[in-house]
């Protein structure tokens, strides 16, 4: 069987969406009609990591000078998964993940969770046979750039939902309508869902619309109760009463249709009611988000070079105590790459500056460079992290007469894909701090520019 495989993969073709790679599923199919109707595969994927001056155990907070000032690990991710399609119109699907960590300083530890049901859900209608379907179980939610909904799956554990989402679709138009309970990994018990927090959608997407754009527009609904969760989860916070709607739309330029220029802008705007605490009064929510990006692709010149710019906006709250709440909710976003590859910040109080260009030196190898200027929004709010958490401790709070600038990052990332099925990805980004870091940290023993560096080899099969 191995030796079947490696000459599968020597007369595959190339390609950049690994996703879509059916090495076993081929190799099955070729050998026996029976497994027509199936879909086995998975996916195996290695990093190592190397990070300074990040939060551990050993230094509450990013960036602080004082505690542990390195903490180098190794992450691996296995996947497997079992579809069935027993007719046109309906399928089954299971998987399976299981996420390790070695030698992490971080307590708690945010990646490690053994063997789990990442995914199991049964699919009815759908095109050919029908333009409405419905999906009922755990399954990945992911739409646009999963600046708001996504799966977020550079983390060792992506984000998966308990859902029944149903679909509209035809030649022209894509309906969404999802009710969801978002999963919570639980390091050593089944995964469950938070059934105190409902998250649902309206998305709709079209391509015909708007001549050469893509055109999403979306009515979405993160619903959290007052009651106390009824499990205690050492890696999850459970987020505060809420009542938060978010309306917004998408637009982007489609694929080569604009002789080398191509553009996407995001802007959504929230309303609703929001708690900081169980316990503390409600507030009107009030805020609102903006993405614009650009570039050029000289598609003809030596190396295919690329040059874009980007803006990110998330607003903050200018006053905590009044019975407003301005502070963008982020909902179950991908936050990697957005807001800069290190991880720090979220689409939450935040001005946003990006300049990126991209090469391609040979086939199958991307050269990325990118340089982020951050500031907040507004210094009487706080500096949010990667998943939406106010940072308050070590020197962090809400700080009105520190600057407002976050600092400077700088990211590489070179990602060459081996095959149709393996991608091996190195990157490497560095954060110079700026005036608010260095402020908040002053009293505690200072601040340092953080670094970090990784290497991935991901392998579907």
């Amino acid at each position: 069987m191995i030796v079947s495989l490696v000459a599968t993969v020597a007369h595959a073709q190339y390609s950049n969406a690994l996703e879509n790679s059916n090495l076993l599923n081929n190799w099955l199919r070729t050998n026996s009609a029976a497994f027509d109707k199936w879909d086995l595969g998975g996916q195996i994927r290695a990093r190592g990591e190397h990070k300074e001056y990040f939060a551990t155990h050993g230094a509450a907070v990013d960036f602080a000078a004082k505690g542990d000032a390195n903490n180098t690990y190794f992450l691996l991710r296995e996947k497997i998964h079992i579809g069935y399609n027993p007719e046109p119109w309906m399928s089954f699907f299971v998987e399976g993940r299981d996420s390790s960590s070695q030698s992490d300083d971080r307590d708690p530890n945010p990646d490690a969770d053994a063997l789990d049901l990442y995914q199991a859900y049964v699919k009815i209608g759908g095109q050919p046979s029908s333009p409405l379907s419905l999906k009922v179980g755990r399954q990945e939610l992911r739409y646009g750039d999963e600046l708001l909904i996504g799966r977020s799956d550079f983390n060792n554990i992506p984000r998966s939902f308990d859902a029944v989402k149903a679909r509209y679709e035809n030649d022209a138009l894509k309906l969404d309508v999802f009710t969801a309970h978002r999963v919570i990994a639980r390091a050593n018990a089944f995964n469950e869902d938070n059934q105190h927090e409902l998250f649902s959608a309206i998305y709709g997407e079209t391509k015909t619309w708007l001549p050469k754009h893509d055109l999403q527009l979306y009515f979405l609904a993160r619903n959290v109760d007052s009651r106390d969760p009824h499990f205690t989860l050492p890696l999850n916070s459970i987020p505060s009463p809420r009542d938060i709607y978010t309306a917004g739309g998408r637009v982007e330029s489609l694929a080569d249709a604009l002789r080398g220029w191509d553009y996407n802008v995001e802007g959504a705007y929230q309303f609703g009611r929001f708690k900081n605490t169980l316990t503390s009064p409600s507030q009107k929510q009030d805020a609102f988000a903006a993405h614009l990006a650009g570039g050029y692709t000289c598609r003809d010149a030596t190396l295919t070079p690329r040059v874009g710019v980007e803006y990110n906006f998330a607003s903050g709250d200018n006053d905590p105590n009044d019975r407003t709440h301005r502070t963008f909710d982020n909902l179950s976003p991908s936050n990697h790459r957005p807001y800069g590859l290190m991880d720090f910040v979220s689409w939450q109080n935040i001005h946003d500056a990006c300049l990126t260009t991209l090469i391609k030196p040979i086939n199958h190898l991307s050269i990325t460079n990118e340089v982020h200027g951050f500031w907040l929004a507004d210094t009487h709010d706080f500096f949010y992290n990667l998943t939406g958490i106010a940072r308050k401790t070590g020197g962090y709070g809400i700080k009105p007469g520190a600057g407002s600038f976050l600092g400077v990052e700088y990211d590489f990332l070179a990602s060459y894909n081996i095959s149709t099925f393996a991608n091996v990805q190195l990157g490497y980004g560095h954060f110079f701090v700026g005036d608010y870091v260095k402020d908040s940290l002053a009293t505690v023993g200072g601040a340092k520019d953080a670094s970090w560096v990784y290497l991935q080899l991901t392998a579907n099969f």
